[in-house]
């Protein structure tokens, strides 16, 4: 009863203003249901079909979302509030944030000279000398290097290329378990999740095919890093994955190697196919995770299509990257001190990642992640487990928020996880699923 006084108004547009309100002020949290429209229309007086109308306007924006029998519910991270990780409790670990180890990252220092007076930063908007380190960038791993822009992060490139090349109600296969803030985004952008199961090699071919039939027109998915659950697109996979494409020429095929430094292992990207990979796709890749997390540079390379339209969209937008931002950027990735720091953390990364899951396999426990900074450990009790670990002193993810129908699962960040914490964390880790697996575990 209480929710449906949340909401009044006696049109459609007040009705759904009124919805949106009470969601960002929280008096609708996230997964409440909304009345059924009859009751609701019935309670304001209203017919059904304006508080229908209502409705699919909320959905639209990616304010709510339909159930089917469980009706309509608040999205899980509702388009007009911003799901913020919980803060770590004082005197914890912190292995849950999914960040670089700062040791590794280099001193930002910007430019001394910034761009001189006013020009036109929209006629030339990315400078020469990086937009050839990011052709070389990509050129190293075999992507095609042809078409290059920028972008102000992965999210952002990600939300501009689906705006432009789909409509509110299309599908997106995604990764699952997945990045959360991807799994957010899709909806908010008035689009389907539809989702893709991963293993170690990375999506699986019968569950894009199965997208594919869903309607999915465009698919999103990590080479390597993948985050949470550490897949690397095996090359014997990727084959797998391009023949299952070979069937869908018109799907969008986004790649995020947003750990192209530091993942750890070759990249098998869909895009060095050539002829034979597909004829839409982009891959982006990001610094923020080697360079530093307030360096929101995205470069991408594209086929001439997704070039236009991205571009095309960024003009009428913020127009260009700061060339500041690209200075900064270009003299990093030119510095043989960084470069060489680069290196170190790549190393460091895989032998921490490496030692955790060596120790949770002497107790028994299956942890996943051939490559990137986080282990992801199925577990039946998520709760359970980050309470657990908690109360011995360490802080991690529970992992609902990167599932759509996974299984439960905790994500373990361990870029600053020393190798002489691992058996610590691990036999704690054993400690909380009170040595028998069939409790906790799984």
């Amino acid at each position: 009863m209480a929710t449906q006084y949340a909401i009044s108004g006696t049109t459609a547009r007040e009705i759904a203003a009124s919805a949106e309100s009470a969601v960002t002020d929280g008096l609708l949290r996230p997964d409440d249901a909304l009345p059924p429209v009859r009751t609701l229309a019935d309670t304001l007086g209203v017919s059904p079909g304006t508080v229908a109308t209502a409705y699919k306007e909320l959905r639209r924006r990616g304010i709510v979302v339909t159930r089917g029998r469980g009706g309509t519910v608040v999205a899980p991270a509702p388009s007009v509030s911003s799901r913020r990780p919980p803060p770590v409790p004082p005197g914890l670990r912190d292995l849950a944030g999914g960040h670089p180890d700062p040791a590794f990252l280099p001193d930002l220092v910007p430019p001394g000279r910034l761009s001189p007076g006013a020009r036109s930063h929209r006629a030339s908007p990315r400078l020469p000398e990086l937009e050839e380190l990011a052709r070389a960038w990509f050129h190293r791993d075999g992507v095609p290097d042809g078409q290059v822009t920028f972008a102000h992060g992965a999210l952002d490139c990600i939300s501009r290329l689906l705006s432009v090349e789909l409509r509110p109600g299309d599908a997106v296969a995604v990764e699952d378990p997945g990045f959360h803030h991807l799994l957010d985004l899709v909806p908010a952008l008035g689009l389907r999740t539809v989702a893709v199961a991963v293993d170690d090699e990375g999506l699986r071919p019968e569950g894009l095919r199965a997208a594919l039939r869903a309607g999915a027109r465009a698919v999103v998915l990590c080479p390597r890093a993948q985050n949470p659950y550490g897949s690397r697109t095996s090359a014997v996979r990727r084959d797998e994955l391009l023949a299952v494409l070979a069937a869908a020429p018109e799907v969008l095929v986004i790649e995020d190697d947003h750990s192209a430094d530091t993942a750890g292992g070759p990249l098998h990207s869909l895009t060095t196919a050539g002829a034979d990979g597909p004829a839409r796709w982009a891959q982006i890749r990001t610094v923020s995770k080697h360079l530093g997390t307030d360096l929101r540079w995205t470069a991408m390379a594209c086929d001439a299509t997704t070039l236009a339209r991205h571009d095309g969209r960024l003009l009428l937008t913020s127009g260009w990257v700061s060339h500041v931002l690209q200075e900064t950027v270009a003299r990093l990735m030119t510095d043989p001190a960084t470069v060489a720091l680069v290196d170190a953390a790549g190393t460091a990364y895989a032998r921490r990642r490496e030692a955790l899951l060596a120790a949770l396999a002497g107790h028994g426990i299956a942890g996943r992640g051939v490559s990137g900074m986080n282990v992801w450990v199925p577990v039946r009790d998520e709760a359970a487990v980050v309470n657990g670990l908690r109360s011995a002193g360490w802080w991690v993810a529970g992992g609902a928020r990167f599932r759509i129908a996974a299984g439960p699962g905790v994500r373990i960040t361990t870029a600053d996880l020393e190798v002489r914490e691992a058996p610590r964390l691990a036999a704690d880790f054993a400690g909380v699923l009170g040595g028998s697996l069939t409790t906790y575990g799984g």
